[in-house]
């Protein structure tokens, strides 16, 4: 979310634990134990989080060592969970950023002979800033919320679906690279999906999810909350208000400030992003002190466990019902 610092800065203004890094082997995540009435735990969610944010991968800035190691750990939890490459690899290349930099794609096939033909597409971007200057010593700014939070929460919804295989339509799980460059990922593929004619459905985007709204009556908001009925819908499923409106992501325009927009753009589809950061709860943006100590990881997972019915019943329905208002 670089494009936010301005902003973000300016109503903050107003408001007034290192991993050693694995063999690729041990880079899974454990297989925690989950419950029936859950498809994830905040003990499996705080494994992730504190390997992906830690000490030793830098900030995960585009083209660095350290998002190379996040690049691996992301590639080897795709290949576990038994998702497919979608490319020849799971990596695709960005042709728009300077230093060898990559998405990571992996595919969950749907199960239904039709349905299986259109695509929904789930992401988040893995990257960060890297280090920058320093504040009582530390220099790392290790983007626990901005976004190892979104990337988690994608890569155990890639778990639940590449094992239980329940999916009619096909489900995309996309992580991107060069958020941060000016969404420099989601634009490269975006634009590689679109040449390829890929029958796109819609796009769910997922950022700043590590802390908690408070005092609202809905768990999450999405972005562009108005340009299309996913929040009625997302309801729906859920069987509870968990997509509500949050007045100032309208007023910043935070629809096109994340990885959603490159795919309203591109296939002028319901493109949105899912997020619990509201400028009040989380003063850490793009600084040192974004550490996975100060993440919720039981509200993650719950909003896992809130999100995984909702996108089950996206991908099973009969007809596409999330529509784009005019």
């Amino acid at each position: 979310m670089k494009t936010l610092l301005y902003v973000m800065v300016t109503l903050f203004a107003m408001n007034c634990g290192s991993i050693q890094v694995a063999e690729s082997s041990k880079m899974e995540s454990p297989a925690l134990p989950v419950s029936e009435e859950t498809f994830t735990n905040g003990e499996r969610i705080g494994d992730m989080m504190n390997y992906l944010a830690s000490n030793d991968m830098k900030g995960r800035d585009s083209g660095s060592e350290g998002i190379e190691m996040a690049a691996k750990y992301i590639e080897n939890y795709f290949k576990s969970y038994r998702l497919q490459p979608y490319f020849e690899s799971y990596r695709d290349t960005l042709s728009n950023f300077k230093k060898p930099s990559y998405n990571i794609v992996g595919v969950v096939e749907g199960n239904d002979p039709n349905l299986k033909e259109e695509y929904i597409l789930i992401g988040a971007h893995y990257d960060h800033i890297g280090t920058i200057g320093p504040e009582n010593g530390d220099f790392i700014a290790n983007g626990a919320n901005d976004n190892a939070s979104g990337t988690s929460t994608v890569l155990e919804m890639a778990r639940y679906f590449g094992t239980q295989k329940t999916n009619k339509r096909t489900l995309i799980f996309a992580l991107f690279s060069a958020e941060e460059k000016g969404l420099l990922g989601s634009k490269h593929l975006a634009k590689k999906l679109k040449e390829q004619d890929l029958n796109l459905y819609t796009m769910l985007n997922f950022e700043m999810t590590g802390v908690p709204l408070k005092d609202k009556d809905y768990f999450m908001y999405i972005t562009g909350y108005d340009m299309s009925n996913l929040a009625e819908v997302s309801n729906k499923y859920a069987e509870e208000n968990l997509v509500g409106f949050l007045p100032t992501a309208k007023e910043f325009n935070l629809y096109q400030r994340s990885d959603n927009y490159p795919f309203h753009e591109e296939f002028a589809v319901p493109s949105h992003t899912f997020c619990t950061f509201d400028f009040t709860n989380f003063n850490h943006y793009h600084k040192v002190g974004d550490e996975p100590e100060l993440m919720d990881f039981e509200h993650m997972a719950t909003l896992v466990n809130k999100t995984i019915p909702v996108i089950e019943g996206i991908a099973n329905a009969p007809t596409q019902e999330i529509q784009l208002k005019k």
